[in-house]
C-alpha cells in the first residue's frame, strides 16, 4: 500500500469515529419505557476495534514519515514540519500585512481632518511580497510531500520500538 492510501484510511478511519462517538452518545441513555435506537456497549465496542487500527495505522505512517528521504535531504518528518511552519509563518505575515493595511478595521475612516490618521507600522507592501514568496514554497514543499506519499509504500507492522 501507497503512503498517500495509507493516509486516505487514516482520514477514512478518524471519520468513522467520529460517527461511532455520535451514535454512543445518542445511544448512551433511553427514556424508560422505550428501546434504545441501538445497542450502545456494542458500537462502543466497535469504536474501540477501529480505534485500535487507526493506532497501528498511524503508527505506520509515522514510522514510515521518519524513515523516508526526500529530494533536497531530510525525511519526509522533516518536510512537513516544514510545510507546517511555512503555513504559520505565512499566515502571520498575511495577519500583519492586513492589520498594518487597515483591513477588517471598521470606523478607521477620518471623518474630519482634524481627527487623527492611522499609520502603517509595517511595510505593507513588503509584508505582501514575502507572503507571495512564503506561499510559493509552501506549495513547493506540499507538492514534494505529495508527490513522495504517491511513491514511497507503507512500512508493513513491526515491534512498536523498531
Amino acid at each position: 500500500m501507497k503512503l498517500a492510501e495509507a493516509l486516505a484510511q487514516r482520514t477514512a478511519a478518524m471519520r468513522q469515529v467520529e460517527q461511532l462517538r455520535a451514535r454512543v452518545v445518542g445511544s448512551a441513555r433511553y427514556q424508560e419505557g422505550e428501546e434504545p435506537a441501538e445497542n450502545a456497549a456494542e458500537v462502543l465496542a466497535r469504536t474501540g476495534e477501529v480505534l485500535d487500527e487507526l493506532e497501528e495505522l498511524i503508527r505506520r505512517i509515522n514510522r514510515t514519515n521518519s524513515a523516508t528521504r526526500v529530494e533536497g535531504g531530510g525525511t519526509l518528518t522533516d518536510a512537513l514540519a516544514r510545510r507546517d511552519v511555512l503555513r504559520l509563518r505565512h499566515a502571520v505575515t498575511s495577519a500583519a500585512a492586513d492589520a498594518a493595511a487597515g483591513q477588517d478595521q471598521r470606523g478607521s475612516v477620518r471623518q474630519l481632518r482634524s481627527e487623527l490618521r492611522m499609520l502603517p507600522a509595517l511595510p505593507v507592501a513588503e509584508l505582501r511580497s514575502r507572503a507571495d514568496l512564503l506561499a510559493k514554497e509552501i506549495r513547493e514543499v506540499d507538492t514534494l510531500i505529495q508527490r513522495t506519499n504517491w511513491e514511497i509504500d507503507l512500512i508493513e507492522d513491526g515491534p512498536v520500538g523498531a
